[in-house]
């Protein structure tokens, strides 16, 4: 009789052999994540720094250009084209003397036409005063002609009253004396009065009328001076910069036409990256180098307003000996931010644009190991050290632009 065999189940099997090779996946993995990444460099790829203690001192560097300390700008004041040079840029030049004419018809022509016009006023001004004294001298001719009446009525009054007295004219006489001067009188007293309120008002009118003149000449100067601004002249004594007139070029009201220089002393200007705003301040002190000599400047103005990435710093001469500048030079500032000190520093290189200073590679040996750092301020050549290295150890400064994602480098002299 046949024995009957049992089969078996290949599902279990098949289960099996999907969990084994699972794991052995599982652990490959697991090694190659856990296993250091790996990278073969030459030393002569490389550039090699030591971390030491050195005066470290916190300062910036920037170009800086020399201004005059008294710069005058030269503005039109009337518009129109040049006619007339007489001076050349960077002449010396004296206050009030001529260096440009400009000309302008369509200007010159309203000038005369606004002169005309006042000259006119005036003129009939003075003509309204002139009838006001006529007026004036009038009435002194009648009041002149009254008081004669006047006289002549006392006159008859005062011989008639004697031969009234004595019967030697009649009564009817008598009263026609008296009626004759009392209307004189009357007549008298009224044009008196009459002539004292008319000077009043008068005077009133020449002094209305003498103030309007006076105005009327004011506006009158003023216009015959804004003629005379078509000549250009300079504001005061100094050296004329930035001064190149075109003849027949056209300028604008209030458009700059040069500068002047008064050889009154220079400063520094400078453009300084918006990095340093929070460090750089009114007081600070810094050097140029002079002719061979170094020469001590201070900050004396921040603006602080950012173009482009900068902002504006103006600096000036410590010293009071008299330097020998010219507008428009160009130096080299070093600008001291700290007082200068001993730390612990590594020297500036380019791997600080791959790790933002936040790893470096540490050199033992052969082998460069990644290491977590912390680095503090900065300066041309040094950066400070807070975390992560000691003193005597190297490290690599050069680019770590192919070294991202490396964990060891191994070196190699060949």
């Amino acid at each position: 009789m046949d024995k009957v065999i049992p089969r078996k189940n290949k599902k279990i099997s098949y289960l099996s052999i999907a969990i084994g090779v699972f794991l052995v996946l599982a652990i490959l993995i697991f090694l190659s994540f856990n296993s250091k990444r790996n990278l073969n460099v030459k030393a002569e790829e490389i550039s090699v720094q030591k971390v030491e203690k050195a005066f470290f001192e916190d300062f910036v560097v920037f170009q800086a250009k020399v201004e005059p300390l008294n710069m005058m700008l030269l503005n039109v004041t009337e518009g129109g084209s040049v006619k007339e040079i007489f001076v050349e840029n960077g002449a010396m030049v004296t206050k009030g003397q001529s260096l440009a004419r400009l000309y302008n018809p369509n200007t010159e022509l309203n000038y005369l036409t606004q002169e005309t016009a006042i000259i006119e006023q005036i003129n009939n001004l003075n003509t309204g005063k002139l009838n006001i004294r006529n007026q004036e001298l009038n009435l002194n001719k009648d009041l002149v002609l009254i008081e004669h009446d006047y006289n002549d009525a006392k006159r008859l009054y005062d011989m008639n009253s004697k031969l009234f007295e004595k019967d030697v004219i009649s009564r009817n006489d008598w009263n026609t004396f008296k009626e004759s001067l009392r209307f004189q009188e009357e007549r008298k007293k009224t044009i008196q009065q009459s002539i004292q309120k008319e000077k009043q008002s008068n005077q009133m009118q020449v002094s209305q009328i003498n103030r309007s003149i006076q105005t009327m000449e004011k506006s009158l100067e003023i216009l015959r001076n804004n003629k005379k601004n078509f000549l250009i002249t300079a504001p005061e004594s100094g050296r004329l910069t930035s001064f190149e007139p075109v003849l027949g070029k056209t300028f604008q009201a209030g458009e700059s036409i040069g500068k002047i220089d008064s050889k009154r002393g220079y400063k520094l200007t400078a453009d300084v990256d918006e990095f340093y705003l929070e460090k750089v301040r009114e007081g600070l002190k810094g050097q140029i180098e002079f002719k061979g000599k170094t020469v001590e400047i201070i900050v004396t103005k921040v603006i602080p307003e950012v173009k482009s990435g900068h902002f504006t710093v103006e600096l000036a001469f410590t010293s009071k000996e008299n330097i020998a500048l010219q507008d428009g030079l160009s130096f080299g500032v070093k600008l001291i931010l700290s007082e200068r000190n001993k730390i612990l520093v590594v020297p500036k290189g380019s791997f600080n644009q791959e790790t933002a200073g936040k790893w470096i590679f540490v050199v033992k040996g052969n082998k460069a190991q990644r290491r977590n750092i912390k680095l503090g301020r900065e300066n041309p050549s040094f950066y400070e050290v807070l975390e992560g290295l000691k003193e005597g150890e190297s490290v690599i400064t050069s680019s770590y632009s192919d070294y991202k994602d490396i964990e060891e480098l191994s070196i190699s002299s060949e």
